[in-house]
C-alpha cells in the first residue's frame, strides 16, 4: 500500500493548544492580544505553520531576533567588565 505523507501548511487552534500544552481559550487570548497571528475563516481560526513554530518557540521571527540582539548588545555594553570577570571564575 502506498501512503503519501501530507504536509500541512496550517494548524487549528485546538492542534496548537494541544502542542503547547495549554487550553484553546489561552490560544484565543494570544491571538486576540496579537501574540499569535492567525487567519479567521468563518467562525474558526487557522495558524500558519511558521507562526505555530514561533508560538512553540521553535523559530524566532525577524522581530524577535532583532529584539534579542539589541538586548544582548545592551547587556554587554552595560555589564561587559562584570561578565568578563564572571567568565574567568
Amino acid at each position: 500500500m502506498n501512503h503519501k505523507r501530507v504536509i500541512k501548511s496550517f494548524v487549528s487552534v485546538s492542534e496548537l493548544a494541544r502542542q503547547m500544552g495549554i487550553s484553546r481559550i489561552a490560544v484565543f487570548k494570544r491571538i486576540k492580544n496579537g501574540n499569535i497571528n492567525a487567519q479567521k475563516i468563518g467562525r474558526n481560526y487557522i495558524i500558519s505553520k511558521e507562526e505555530a513554530e514561533k508560538a512553540l518557540g521553535v523559530v524566532l521571527g525577524k522581530k524577535e531576533k532583532e529584539s534579542l540582539t539589541r538586548a544582548v548588545r545592551r547587556m554587554v555594553k552595560e555589564y561587559g567588565p562584570a561578565l568578563k570577570k564572571l567568565g574567568k571564575e
